[in-house]
């Protein structure tokens, strides 16, 4: 199986919680340099506009981490999100999670592969 049908099955039916719920979309670049004016640049973003890098765990950490109160499909729900997570480790080396924006966030997270960069794109609303 190819690193994008990896991160396409463990990605489907998945959605990231925030204001809103957005899917995730696996992406490939060709010869890319990890970087965040490259990012900026790929995205069609102007130079100038905020860009931070945030640790995937932390990126995760709200829908990846088991609470008390969770229900049945909460806890399968973060057992889906707890295997994402180790399909992107195991599977994107050099990871990056850059959020691009303000309010409506998008975010890819990024990584090399043995054919260039692969990764998932998404997005959360923060009001």
């Amino acid at each position: 199986m190819t690193v994008i049908e990896t991160l396409t099955q463990a990605s489907q039916g998945l959605l990231m919680p925030s204001e809103s719920e957005y899917p995730f979309e696996i992406f490939t670049w060709k010869n890319v340099e990890l970087t965040p004016e490259k990012i900026l640049e790929l995205t069609n973003y102007s130079p100038e506009t905020l860009i931070e890098e945030v640790e995937l765990d932390y990126f995760f950490r709200n829908v990846a981490t088991e609470k008390d109160w969770h229900d049945k499909i909460q806890k399968e729900n973060v057992a889906k999100f707890q295997n994402l997570v180790q399909v992107i480790k195991d599977n994107l080396a050099e990871l990056r999670v850059y959020r691009i924006g303000t309010i409506e966030v998008n975010v890819y997270i990024v990584g090399k592969t043995n054919d260039g960069v692969a990764g998932l794109a998404t997005k959360v609303i923060e009001t």
